[in-house]
């Protein structure tokens, strides 16, 4: 059986099916997968004649609004007392920790499901269709959408061809199946035009981006012999550079582009407090048990979390416990 037969995606089709109103939700600090996979299925559910919102509680991505759609995304309190959903469907999000402010949408929504690929995702919906065997939850957006019978036109295969891209790092994630390619393939036959997709994604940087990067490059370190790596930033770096949080995102796999790296974390302050922890690793070395110790969660080599701790005292708990990952594998 391949992973594609053995993906349930039964119990959200029928809710789908069943809604006039809905609301898809992508996680906070978005990426092109959720973005990429909100946007597919809201145009292609409006082909199905439903009514379809879409929700986020921080602003899409400068690199992400030139997807069809990116301008209607809203903020939960946005939406009236008086509104209701048939369905909210929450999208690559692994967590109610992910959902932030629009988790209160809830209240206002009949029926919830979810499209997700984390394998520390425990089921949190009434319609759960999580498969962590699926390297981007474009392809669960991309099936779903299939079996519905949308036409996946170019604005469509536009959006999952830059989710797929997001979080496979172009097909060469260690993670990336068969599958994947063959999705990408068939995108590329609807009008997705991969080497601007490319382009866009990973060559094309703005000055403040540029500048935040050589700040974190400055801040590199060296834990283990080279087999750990940390960098580091300052909210006051980002007010230097004249940086947005967002422009950090991609900073996260400079750290295992050593040589001998096995597991990275990039970690930097927010505006309110608080630091957000990016951590990678390449296989068979995970990090999602690093980040669920800090109250996050995510990908074997790819996870997350924010932590209430000064910025110097995260690094060095951090790299104390990915200590401890890499003792387990020895």
């Amino acid at each position: 059986m391949t992973m594609k037969e053995s993906r349930n995606l039964d119990g959200v089709m029928a809710a789908v099916n069943a809604a006039h109103s809905i609301a898809l939700v992508s996680h906070v600090s978005p990426d092109g997968d959720t973005i990429g996979s909100v946007l597919a299925l809201q145009q292609g559910f409006v082909q199905l004649g439903k009514h379809v919102r879409v929700f986020c509680q921080d602003r899409v991505p400068e690199y992400l609004r030139f997807l069809t759609g990116a301008e209607h995304y809203c903020q939960p309190q946005e939406v009236g007392a008086d509104e209701r959903f048939d369905l909210l469907m929450y999208v690559d999000i692994s967590d109610e920790t992910r959902m932030g402010d629009c988790r209160a949408l809830e209240k206002q929504a009949a029926r919830i499901a979810q499209l997700d690929h984390h394998d520390t995702n425990e089921g949190f919906c009434q319609e759960n269709c999580v498969d962590p065997t699926a390297p981007a939850c474009a392809l669960l957006a991309y099936d779903l959408l299939g079996r519905l019978g949308c036409d996946i036109t170019p604005e469509i295969a536009i959006c999952l061809a830059v989710a797929l891209s997001t979080d496979t790092a172009h097909l060469v994630y260690n993670s990336t199946t068969p599958e994947a390619f063959r999705v990408m393939g068939e995108l590329v036959e609807a009008g997705a035009p991969i080497a601007k997709v490319y382009r866009r994604l990973y060559r094309e940087r703005p000055p403040r981006q540029m500048a935040l990067l050589t700040r974190a490059l400055h801040t590199l370190t060296y834990h283990q012999e080279g087999q750990i790596t940390s960098m580091m930033l300052t909210w006051q770096d980002f007010a230097d550079c004249g940086a947005l949080t967002e422009d950090a995102e991609f900073i996260a796999n400079y750290g295992m582009d050593i040589q001998g790296a096995c597991m990275s974390v990039f970690a930097r302050e927010n505006e309110h407090g608080g630091v957000k922890l990016s951590l990678r690793s390449v296989h068979p070395w995970q990090v999602s048990g690093v980040a669920t110790r800090f109250g996050g969660g995510g990908h074997p080599t790819a996870s997350g979390a924010t932590v209430a701790l000064p910025l110097e005292e995260a690094v060095r708990q951090v790299v104390a416990a990915m200590k401890e990952e890499l003792e387990k594998c020895e």
